[in-house]
């Protein structure tokens, strides 16, 4: 059975958001053996509001299938029930630097210097 994968990204809706609201797209930042175990995930998610931060990466347009230049904004790392997820993974991973750079902004944003 597919699970998801850390790097990708999915469409999700956030808990407590109103039904009309749009999902939006946020990346699965949890490890592959619990994303195959466990119920939930965690993900950091993506804006297509760019405001440069010492916390927020970007993301070029067709990274892990992006159709535009995105912020994932690693100071609101959540972790959603995978019932959450609506739909993905849009296309594949992001890469290995972008990832790199997801996890230092992560560490950043919980007061871990990298």
């Amino acid at each position: 059975m597919p699970y998801p994968k850390r790097g990708e990204i999915y469409l999700v809706r956030l808990p407590g958001q109103p039904k009309d609201i749009k999902a939006r797209p946020a990346l699965i930042v949890s490890l592959n053996v619990r994303n195959r175990l466990a119920n939930d995930v965690i993900v950091v998610p993506i804006s297509t509001t760019l405001r440069p931060s010492p916390t927020h990466v970007e993301l070029p347009k067709g990274e892990g299938g992006l159709d535009q230049v995105s912020m994932a904004k690693c100071e609101q790392i959540t972790t959603l029930d995978k019932s959450f997820l609506v739909r993905g993974p849009f296309s594949g991973a992001i890469s290995t630097e972008k990832m790199a750079e997801v996890e230092k902004a992560i560490q950043i944003a919980i007061g871990v210097q990298p």
